[in-house]
């Protein structure tokens, strides 16, 4: 039995292979439409989500499976008390595979360790975010053609991103890849992906706090909210929140063909001018997020890949 915790439970030829079977089923969705026919999906959602929660219950339900689970904590056990652990030994008993969001860093993995079922991580506090990753992976090797070589932009909160921090986990296993961090100073990549992740790694970075001195070296622009909550004053927020927001007007110094990903909700940080753009990747990023985790269900449940 595996689960999928962190972006590096994977290795990279998993990795590889998982993305070449969800490339095959974005090409032929209708194909895997009973792969998972009998299989049940428990989606257990401690916080909100709208993306997760719903691309892992259409990705089941593509598969021919079904779904059940609740989408807060105050519509499960939990508030009641109830811990994670005996949560999904309940789960394991209803459900051949189970989703997990919540806002503490490590419950997922928690749950894998007193589970029955496979565990996937959607999401654990500031931690990990490991099928956004395979999305965002999904994404670039789909419309880039590869994974390496290339120069990724980081822009907003580095600090407290998730989805950046699995991001920085899964690049640096490519080889040739550069990333340009964008971000205010009290937002920037934590201490220890910057010693233990890119300088162990030998990874090359540099740290900035404009973003239209650095958009022509990207091939990628990975956009992330500028939170008025992180700062320690409104002033510095004023001061700095025009800086992270992408326009048509910054759009301008980017290459032709690099590509902006975003992994969702934006609130201000991408001007609705922009999604014209065929540069524009973030919607149907969240496309690609579906047939990642049918891929994903499919490879954790051992179901047989049908032939042509």
């Amino acid at each position: 039995m595996r689960h999928l915790i962190t972006p590096l439970d994977l290795t990279v030829e998993e990795t590889n292979d998982l993305l070449v079977l969800a490339e095959d089923i974005s090409k032929d969705r209708f194909r895997y439409s009973s792969v998972a026919a009998g299989k049940k999906l428990a989606t257990c959602f401690y916080e909100p989500s709208t993306r997760t929660r719903l691309s892992f219950e259409a990705a089941m339900l593509n598969l021919g499976g079904s779904v059940l689970g609740f989408s807060s904590a105050d519509s499960s056990s939990a508030a009641k008390g109830e811990s994670v652990a005996d949560t999904i030994r309940v789960i394991s008993c209803y459900a051949d595979i189970c989703a997990m969001r919540h806002p503490k860093e490590g419950a997922p993995l928690v749950a894998a360790m007193h589970s029955g079922i496979p565990v996937i991580n959607a999401g654990d506090g500031g931690h990990n975010h490991p099928t956004q990753t395979l999305t965002d992976l999904l994404t670039i090797k789909a419309l880039k053609g590869h994974l390496d070589g290339l120069t990724i932009g980081l822009c907003g909160d580095l600090k407290f991103g998730r989805t950046v921090h699995s991001l920085i986990h899964a690049m640096v296993r490519y080889p040739n890849v550069r990333f340009v961090l964008i971000s205010p100073w009290e937002l920037r990549i934590p201490g220890y992906i910057r010693k233990d992740v890119l300088d162990a790694n030998h990874i090359e970075y540099k740290e900035v706090d404009v973003l239209e001195e650095v958009m022509p070296e990207l091939d990628i622009l990975y956009m992330t909210r500028v939170q008025r909550e992180r700062f320690f004053n409104e002033e510095d927020y004023i001061r700095l929140k025009d800086s992270f927001i992408l326009d048509a007007k910054k759009m301008r110094y980017a290459r032709e063909d690099m590509l902006v990903l975003h992994p969702l909700p934006r609130v201000n940080e991408i001007a609705t001018e922009v999604d014209a753009d065929p540069r524009a990747a973030y919607f149907r990023q969240a496309q690609y997020g579906v047939y990642v985790r049918m891929a994903l269900i499919i490879r954790l449940l051992g179901l047989e890949v049908p032939t042509c």
